[in-house]
């Protein structure tokens, strides 16, 4: 039995943070075009250390360590409201906030398939990483797996964002997320284990610039 639910666990996990799951991320690229606008990011290497920034000191972190407080929290409607609300007060532009509300919504909105009073807890809308977390833990997802495998869906979808702005091709993209790997399982686990009050935070100045600066940007292909 054991066996059989984990399986069950990893197809739901596989589902829910597939390209396919609807929650829009393809239009999103969380600053990342005004990055190679700008030239910051122009090629395989200046990706890689952009996203591994975002990842250990940036807005991916920081949704980890709200994914985490999300999926300890599941069953505590209260305590899962505040991280809600932390989550989307976090948001460092107008356009990083619509991008964490609208995939969180669009998320619970198709995870409704998979019927939990968690969804009743959590209502229409929730920042990414917190329905994310929350809908995880309900359903017997260890919190490891869950953030590995959130980590990585969004890193996925930023390398497809630099092909598509024409800054890498689909060989390098592979390369690029291989890279990412051991950093991804290494983050998953810390964050397992972090807390809001110690761990919450982040450093990435010129990412959250770029995020700010992508409102005005002339001419774009995403919405963030």
């Amino acid at each position: 039995m054991t066996a059989m639910a984990d399986t069950v666990a990893l197809v739901r996990l596989m589902t829910w943070l597939s390209p396919a799951f609807p929650v829009g991320a393809f239009s999103y690229s969380g600053g990342l075009e005004q990055a190679v606008a700008d030239g910051d990011v122009g090629d395989a290497q200046t990706l890689r250390g952009w996203l591994l920034c975002l990842l250990a000191h940036g807005t991916l972190w920081n949704d980890a360590v709200l994914l985490a407080a999300a999926h300890r929290a599941f069953d505590d409607a209260e305590r899962l409201a505040e991280i809600a609300a932390l989550a989307g007060a976090l948001s460092g532009s107008a356009e990083r906030h619509l991008e964490t509300m609208l995939q969180g919504g669009a998320f619970l909105a198709a995870a409704a398939s998979w019927p939990h009073p968690v969804l009743d807890a959590l209502g229409e809308a929730a920042a990414y990483p917190v329905a994310v977390g929350a809908v995880s833990a309900a359903h017997g997802i260890g919190a490891e797996a869950a953030l590995a495998a959130f980590l990585h869906a969004v890193a996925s979808n930023l390398v497809s964002v630099a092909i598509r702005c024409g800054v890498i091709g689909q060989k390098n993209a592979v390369s690029v997320l291989a890279g990412l790997e051991e950093e991804i399982i290494a983050l998953a686990a810390a964050a397992a284990g972090s807390t809001l009050d110690d761990d919450l935070g982040s450093a990435t100045i010129r990412a959250d610039i770029a995020s700010l600066r992508h409102e005005t940007l002339p001419t774009r292909l995403f919405r963030s």
